[in-house]
């Protein structure tokens, strides 16, 4: 099918994911914008049928593979270019947008879990779990537990204990660290502020920069365009230096089978990774760039955000990308959240949680 006028591109409605991109389109891509809660659930075969370009999240690309309704880039670009913004990227974010030997998005945007604190109010972040617990009798601390956050939050606290969910294709976690998190998870939800427990990342941060209702969320997905009314810094560890347990987020740039990208185009989504682009034009254009220079680089704006949250995004946890993932992680936060108001015991909840894993994912996936 032959479509007249700009390529049409779907992002998610706040300045981070918006801004930069509009700024920067001209006449070649028209950006809509959609709320977070799709970005993070609205099935993305939908949107490759509306859209040339998509910003979307790593989880989805199972769905998207299924349908068959992204380009893979590698198609696109040289396997040197691939490997040159691989290279600089932080963390994981390149390969979490790679899946069966292909890329199919790029980094656009990294982000993470990290702490959000306000330092007028308790001082210095808490850097280990132990210490998040001691401040919650002391301060207003609340988990991240809105849509698919529950089970974000659980993921992170394991593997700050020891155990990435899900590196069993047929298990998601063990019985031991499985009830080890929901039982400080519990501990923790006791004390939050009323009310904290249905907002999203966004709302926290509105919260805690608007009031003095809330002083620390120990797992939130970092937001540069709050630095400075807040102070982000890595994730809690169990331990003194240990791993700072969080579960990686960010956004993809993928352009879908609906139209054929043009050269100029192309040379578009170029620039948008280059250098001069995600250390400088980005940044300030309230965006929060994939490039591991731009996070290490002083000059950066707001460069305190990232230097104190580095750490973290380099150990992220790449979720599953299974076309099942999607369902099971909109289930597994809702039997978290029965467990932390009481309304299932934890046994039951995990034994719950593990049997979603394991129906979310058909035979083969769990034998691979």
């Amino acid at each position: 099918m032959t479509y007249a006028g700009p390529y049409a591109g779907l992002t998610w409605d706040h300045p981070r994911g918006h801004d930069a991109l509009a700024a920067s389109a001209g006449d070649l891509v028209h950006w809509d914008v959609q709320p977070l809660e799709g970005f993070e659930s609205h099935p993305v075969d939908e949107l490759c049928a509306r859209y040339d370009l998509v910003v979307l999240d790593h989880p989805h690309l199972g769905e998207a593979l299924r349908a068959g309704c992204l380009r893979p880039l590698d198609d696109l670009f040289t396997q040197e270019e691939l490997a040159r913004w691989g290279a600089d990227s932080i963390g994981p974010t390149m390969r979490s947008y790679a899946m069966d030997g292909r890329q199919w998005a790029l980094p656009l945007d990294a982000a993470t879990q990290v702490a959000a604190t306000r330092t007028d109010l308790v001082g210095e972040p808490p850097t280990t779990w132990d210490a998040v617990h001691g401040l919650a009798h002391r301060a207003p601390v609340a988990l991240s537990l809105a849509g698919p956050h529950a089970f974000l939050t659980f993921a992170s606290v394991a593997v700050a204990m020891g155990e990435e969910p899900a590196t069993d294709p047929d298990e998601l976690i063990s019985r031991e660290t499985g009830l080890a998190v929901l039982d400080l998870m519990a501990a923790l939800d006791a004390l939050a502020p009323p009310g904290t427990r249905t907002l999203n990342p966004i709302g926290l941060l509105e919260l805690m920069a608007g009031t003095d209702r809330l002083a620390h969320c120990p797992l939130v997905y970092g937001y540069v365009t709050y630095a400075g009314r807040l102070t982000f810094t890595d994730a809690p560890a169990v331990r003194p230096g240990g791993r700072p347990g969080s579960t990686l987020g960010g956004t993809g740039l993928a352009l879908t089978t609906r139209r054929t990208p043009s050269p100029a185009l192309l040379d578009h989504v170029r620039w948008l990774m280059s250098p001069g682009a995600q250390g400088d034009f980005l940044p300030r254009h309230h965006g929060q760039p994939s490039a591991r220079a731009a996070w290490t680089d002083p000059g950066t704006v707001a460069a305190d955000f990232y230097r104190r949250t580095t750490t973290t995004c380099e150990q992220a946890w790449i979720r599953p990308r299974h076309a099942g993932y999607i369902g099971f992680q909109s289930a597994a936060s809702a039997a978290v959240r029965a467990a932390l108001a009481g309304e299932a015991g934890h046994r039951d909840v995990l034994d719950r949680m593990r049997e979603l894993y394991r129906a979310s994912r058909t035979p083969e996936e769990r034998h691979t």
